[in-house]
């Protein structure tokens, strides 16, 4: 807040379990009651395998999209978000999380080709996405993809740093291609321990070659439009 940052997206994911996601989720919607700030909430149920759920990954989808509906009617959802790559969901099971979403009329987006190509950006485009997220292996039909859908792409940098990548975003394809591009923080205690959206900027310019202008448009109207916002950062 004290660098100028109104609005934050804060994802769920964490606990794996119903009352855990409950949790995190009802603390953000009461972060954004608190203070003198906008919290968009996204339930990232899809992030990663309970133990307890080892070898039936199948059925941990179903428990998760069954916890989507709960926290949906509880107010606590805006969005819902998937990882979708070798250690996360594969793209059918990711397809069914959007499909459940989709029922209960949530928006979605998508944690895509961070550590391999799956097809991710292609199948969140055809849900209609707000946006794809990582997308370090990002291939030349998801831009295609992403472009017809209007799709943003958001850049990570803070956790490309701290997780020592060597594989970068295409922002020149993206650039090219007209896909509008969105920076983050990627703020979380396992890759991206970065609160600062300033940082983030200085980052995407310096390792990434963004303008001022895209870093700019990219925490502004960028940002707010990959959460659906149209009403702010203008």
């Amino acid at each position: 807040m004290r660098e100028g940052v109104t609005t934050i997206e804060v994802k769920s994911g964490y606990g794996l379990t119903l009352a855990d996601e409950a949790r995190c989720l009802r603390v953000a919607r009461d972060l954004g009651d608190a203070r003198a700030l906008s919290v968009r909430t996204t339930y990232l149920g899809a992030h990663a395998l309970p133990p307890e759920f080892e070898g039936h990954s199948d059925d941990y989808i179903s428990a998760m999209c069954e916890w989507m509906a709960q926290l949906h009617a509880q107010g606590l959802v805006d969005a819902v978000d998937a990882f979708c790559d070798t250690i996360g969901f594969t793209p059918a099971q990711t397809r069914r999380v959007f499909s459940a979403a989709q029922v209960l009329g949530l928006p979605v987006k998508l944690h895509a080709e961070q550590l391999s190509h799956q097809g991710g950006a292609e199948l969140a485009a055809g849900f209609g996405a707000l946006s794809c997220d990582r997308i370090e292996h990002l291939s030349a039909e998801g831009i295609a993809a992403m472009r017809q859908a209007g799709t943003f792409a958001v850049l990570l940098p803070p956790a490309w740093y701290c997780l020592r990548d060597t594989t970068p975003p295409p922002v020149a394809a993206l650039r090219q291609a007209g896909v509008p591009m969105a920076v983050s923080t990627d703020h979380n205690p396992g890759s991206s321990p970065c609160l600062s959206l300033l940082t983030a900027m200085h980052m995407a310019c310096t390792f990434w070659r963004l303008t001022p202008l895209e870093a700019l448009l990219g925490t502004t109207t960028h940002a707010a439009q990959a959460l659906g916002l149209r009403d702010r950062g203008t």
